[in-house]
């Protein structure tokens, strides 16, 4: 199995949308949200990636084949760190197919090796599944050196790691 990570062109902007909905169809569950009255969830930020530099977007290829994405942000709000420079997992997408591949542990290994400092990845609590991948991977890329943050907060009903990379 071939695992790549290539950067999203804006012209491929197309396939990120289709992803996009698939990716907000699974987080459903833990949302609670419903589709709009075109028939989609629809993600407001997309554009920004090609617009903002601080933001890039990656898709996740098997063997040639879409699989998933990554968006990679800056802080943008995060509340765990005051960082304005770290990095932030915007949003992490795998398709059904591929977890329990290690095709998720490749992507945000890849993605935490390619942008170096420090680094704020967020969970909603709910979200069992994205709870026990995160935790597992960011002990196992840090060797358990990194923040875990459960502080309750309004805006936000989940936890949050935050760490470095060298």
């Amino acid at each position: 199995m071939n695992i790549e990570m290539i950067p999203i062109r804006k012209e491929q902007r197309s396939i990120l949308r289709q992803l996009m909905e698939l990716y907000d169809y699974d987080f459903s569950e833990y949302t609670k949200e419903d589709i709009n009255e075109h028939g989609f969830y629809g993600y407001g930020y997309l554009d920004r990636y090609w617009t903002e530099e601080t933001r890039h977007p990656f898709f996740i290829m098997v063997d040639g084949n879409f699989a998933g994405f990554v968006l990679v942000g800056k802080f943008h709000g995060c509340r765990y760190t005051k960082n304005e420079n770290a990095h932030s997992i915007n949003e992490f997408f795998v398709m059904r197919k591929y977890r329990k591949m290690n095709v998720g542990n490749f992507a945000a290994k890849y993605v935490f090796d390619l942008f170096k400092g420090e680094w704020e990845v967020r969970v909603l609590h709910v979200n069992k599944p994205a709870l026990s991948f995160w935790h597992k991977i960011i002990n196992e890329y840090t060797s358990g050196n990194n923040t875990f943050h459960t502080e309750p907060n309004p805006k936000w009903d989940g936890i949050g790691y935050t760490f470095y990379t060298h």
